[in-house]
């Protein structure tokens, strides 16, 4: 085991050559390009043993991904924002092949207007296709989890494939210490693929299908990937378990910080929960009662892992650092549907949309959302959900229209 300082994307490349990736199709786009140029660069130098492929579009890319994995090879990809969507036609066509391979997804902000800075609305719009999902906040956790997310793909009760989701340009280029494992004790969690046991290859009561078909056969088929999603928790926990026993790293479904004797908390996801993770620290030693809850598995959802974990809190934030345009922040309804319906006691919620567009979340901004929470419970009022925008992040807007408006 080596210890190098990697980004993001370097760990995300490491963690698909440890993984000895059979194929890699593959289209740039900014954050996640890095990934592809340092794969091709190792593959060009002999270093891994691997085939790319550059494609015309993310389509075919994802075409190609799903068609490679169908055939029994360990396939690698890698996307971003706007390249994703391009891709979402195929992205729900090779889930229901239940073609497993591993796509990394470098989050960054959706048009319109244009940002490269990272929310989670890319990925977030592929929480329905059929892939899994899990989302990472650190370098580390990048490289383990891509070898994590093989182990689940081509697990015979699950056989679909997997986002492994990391913030561009917050994570994507930052450099943290990684540990690189030796690929001897890779091989121990991960065997070198050899042909992948898809079902294609035997007659399988696996059920996938691409034909047109009618209503009852349709249902049928999309509801046998659904129970595959649900197995995938239980794989994913195994698999977790399994990582701990050789390299010695526990990645829960669903992380816990400072929650033993919380009486608040934060829920949040992706890099920026390292942020929330200093508050908790800044709010300890005032004296607070508070913790962070951060789920790393999105689908399948984990809502018995939720429902633990703020089990014993009394009012918590969920930080969405996304927008469902008409309905507001998608993890807090995520977290919300979680807990409906418990017998026990269930923790106040409030709702905050912040970091779109990669904008900061300040000390002050979680402060001030700790500060509500408190009142809250004071009034019983739920506080209304609202966009975590400052002063003087208005004023910078209201001057840059000023200006155009000027130029025009």
């Amino acid at each position: 085991m080596t210890r190098k300082l990697l980004t993001g994307n370097a760990a995300a490349a490491w963690g698909a050559r440890l993984a000895c990736a059979d194929y890699i199709p593959a289209f740039p786009i900014t954050p996640q390009t890095e990934i592809i140029e340092t794969l091709a660069d190792w593959i060009d130098s002999g270093a891994m043993n691997s085939r790319m492929t550059m494609l015309e579009s993310e389509h075919s890319m994802v075409t190609a991904a799903g068609a490679a994995a169908a055939s029994g090879v360990r396939v690698f990809t890698a996307t971003s924002s706007q390249g994703l969507l391009y891709a979402m036609e195929m992205i729900y066509t090779v889930s229901g092949w239940r073609a497993p391979f591993v796509m990394v997804n470098v989050s960054r902000a959706l048009a319109t207007p244009l940002t490269l800075e990272p929310d989670h609305n890319d990925v977030l719009g592929a929480r329905d296709t059929g892939f899994l999902q899990i989302h990472c906040s650190t370098c580390q956790e990048v490289l383990d989890t891509v070898l994590i997310a093989y182990r689940i793909s081509e697990d015979s009760d699950v056989r679909l494939p997997v986002i492994v989701n990391l913030d561009g340009f917050y994570l994507s280029f930052t450099r943290e210490p990684v540990e690189i494992p030796g690929q001897d004790a890779v091989k121990k969690f991960l065997p070198e693929p050899g042909l992948i046991d898809t079902g294609f290859h035997r007659g399988s009561e696996q059920s996938r299908a691409c034909a047109v078909l009618t209503g009852d056969a349709y249902s049928y088929f999309r509801y046998q990937c659904h129970l595959a999603m649900i197995n995938g928790l239980e794989v994913y926990n195994r698999a977790a378990e399994e990582f701990r026993n050789c390299f010695g790293r526990m990645h829960r479904a669903v992380e816990t910080y400072m929650m033993d004797d919380a009486e608040y908390c934060f829920v949040m996801a992706g890099s920026f929960a390292t942020k929330a993770m200093d508050a908790v620290d800044r709010l300890r030693n005032e004296g607070w009662r508070i913790g962070l809850v951060r789920p790393r598995l999105f689908r399948p959802f984990p809502e018995n892992e939720i429902r633990r974990a703020l089990r014993s809190v009394r009012a918590a934030a969920v930080i969405d650092q996304n927008i469902s345009m008409g309905r507001g922040g998608i993890l807090h309804t995520e977290t919300a549907a979680a807990l409906y319906g418990e017998k026990t006691q269930t923790p106040l919620l409030a709702s905050y949309v912040a970091g779109l567009g990669g904008l900061d979340i300040t000390p002050d901004d979680f402060y001030e959302m700790a500060c509500e929470l408190e009142e809250a419970l004071s009034t019983g009022k739920t506080p209304q959900p609202r966009l975590i925008f400052k002063k003087d992040e208005l004023e910078q807007v209201e001057k840059m229209q000023r200006i155009a408006g000027n130029i025009l």
